[in-house]
């Protein structure tokens, strides 16, 4: 225990983002951290000199102060502190910064259902927050309730994946949980005929990535099993946690800068969109 200290919800008054803070509240307890809660209204683009504009004012910022005060109904009934911040700007920056100026170490955030066809793309709010914030961020899904006994970690041995399993190793031993670890090959059709021997050495380094985990975790007294597979990677990743009920899925994310942040890679935002649990991308 004691990974997080500060934990940073956005909060819109939604369902998701309502089942969001009451699984961080379940996070804070766990860890014994301190929770500020944030909602965002865009800036203001007309003209402020206007007559009556502290109406205008009251009345840009009435969304905010309700979502706040809906977060401030919800944590009393729990019996919860928290902190609310309304911020006013591009939301996602907001987000990022106010996590930053109080330096907190993971963000927690709903997500909507998605029907079939949207499911695809994470909300742009999201994706950004992953893709420019230097902290965790722990996504949570309508109607899933965060646990950490049953983990699934997903690496590709890269780099990236090297905080998500420290993380996941970590919290399966201080919570008592097991691990499961898989790595997919997901490559283009047209490789299994034309180049099956790059498919062959992938599907070895697949394995021997999830079995480097495995060792790591076994030293750490955490049980762990392995899987590997062949195809979209985020179907079997997500195909995998509803099979074996998880409790949450950790990932890695891959450091990005300049334009490349503003799309998170496909895979993790293709699983982020179909988990049927929360989902918690690690920052190296």
């Amino acid at each position: 225990m004691g990974r997080y200290k500060k934990i940073l919800v956005a909060f819109d008054g939604s369902e998701s983002s309502k089942n969001a803070l009451l699984q961080a509240f379940k996070l804070a307890n766990a860890e014994e951290c301190w929770i500020t809660v944030t909602s965002v209204i865009p800036s203001y683009e007309g003209d402020l000199e206007l007559v009556g504009v502290k109406n205008i004012r009251a009345s840009i910022r009435k969304p905010c102060e309700e979502a706040l005060a809906e977060a401030e109904k919800i944590a009393k009934a729990e019996r919860v502190l928290i902190k609310t911040v309304c911020e006013e700007g591009v939301v996602y920056e907001r987000i990022v910064d106010l996590a930053d100026a109080e330096n907190c170490d993971v963000i927690v955030m709903g997500r909507r259902g998605l029907r079939r066809l949207e499911r695809a793309f994470v909300g742009s709010v999201t994706a950004r927050v992953i893709g420019h914030s230097q902290r965790d961020v722990l996504v949570v899904p309508v109607g899933t309730v965060i646990g950490w006994k049953h983990i699934l970690l997903a690496t590709d041995g890269s780099k990236y994946s090297y905080a998500a399993t420290d993380r996941a190793i970590d919290f399966a031993k201080s919570y008592g949980g097991g691990l499961k670890i898989i790595s997919v090959v997901d490559v283009p059709t047209e490789f299994y005929a034309e180049a099956p021997k790059v498919v062959e050495d992938l599907t070895i380094k697949a394995k021997e990535f999830v079995a480097n985990v495995r060792n790591k975790a076994e030293a750490s007294n955490v049980e762990a099993i392995t899987f590997t597979g062949e195809g979209d990677a985020y179907k079997l990743i997500t195909d995998l946690a509803r099979k074996e009920k998880t409790d949450v899925i950790f990932m890695g994310s891959h450091g990005r800068t300049g334009l490349k942040r503003l799309l998170m890679g496909s895979v993790t935002e293709k699983v982020i969109g179909h988990a049927p649990c929360p989902v918690l991308i690690v920052k190296s």
